[in-house]
């Protein structure tokens, strides 16, 4: 029994709850950048910005009076504090994209992150009522899925491979991806034929509407 266990866990993808039921094809997986995730979902360039604007505005309040010692000490003790969000950010990143797997099947999304408890979201194609992508430069990008009307996930669990600011309706998002282009035209593809292999339960998909900057929605459909 033991031998049969440890034999079918080998035979499991990474990033899968267990192995796909027959007839259902492992189509893409990828996982976030932890570069695009530093610049684009944590912002840190914008933290690093405030940090040295505090810097910079206590060299200039502490530089009247103080000896250049004792500026030299102040200064180099804020940075080394403002060194740590940084730090952490960039740590934090890191270990998103090792415990973050995204995977495409000919039936679903499946989102599988957890660092300390791992967690699997399984989102099948009847459940996506819409595919949105947004481009940032390097390649990379966001790819968000609209869920169908009375579908809820937990945003705050979801979170960060969600939608930012959508908690009323959460939105499951794979974030980062490396290369964006390639997996959501994978998923558009999977949709379609999706469609065609069950064309009584079709139903049109609404692109999805984000904020403007290298914005674009793929209308593609499912059950």
């Amino acid at each position: 029994m033991a031998a049969r266990s440890l034999a079918a866990r080998d035979l499991t993808p990474r990033g899968l709850p267990g192995r796909l039921p027959s007839g259902e094809r492992l189509l893409w997986q990828g996982s976030p950048g932890a570069r695009a995730l530093m610049r684009h979902a944590f912002q840190i360039r914008a933290v690093a910005l405030y940090f040295l604007a505090i810097l910079a505005w206590c060299a200039v309040t502490l530089g009247h009076g103080a000896s250049g010692q004792a500026l030299r000490s102040a200064l180099t003790h804020r940075a080394a504090l403002a060194i740590v969000p940084v730090v952490l950010i960039a740590v934090y990143a890191w270990s998103i994209r090792r415990s973050t797997v995204y995977s495409i099947t000919d039936r679903r999304v499946v989102i599988s992150f957890g660092m300390a408890l791992p967690v699997t979201f399984n989102i099948p194609f009847g459940k996506i009522d819409g595919v949105g992508l947004r481009r940032h430069p390097g390649g990379a990008g966001d790819i968000t899925l609209q869920l169908t009307p009375g579908e809820t996930l937990s945003y705050f669990v979801l979170w960060p491979h969600a939608r930012p600011w959508r908690m009323k309706r959460t939105e499951p998002m794979l974030r980062c991806v490396p290369d964006a282009a390639a997996a959501s035209s994978v998923l558009a593809a999977a949709l379609a034929e999706y469609e065609v292999l069950s064309p009584a339960r079709v139903v049109p998909l609404k692109p999805v509407r984000m904020r403007a900057g290298g914005v674009r929605a793929h209308a593609v459909a499912a059950e």
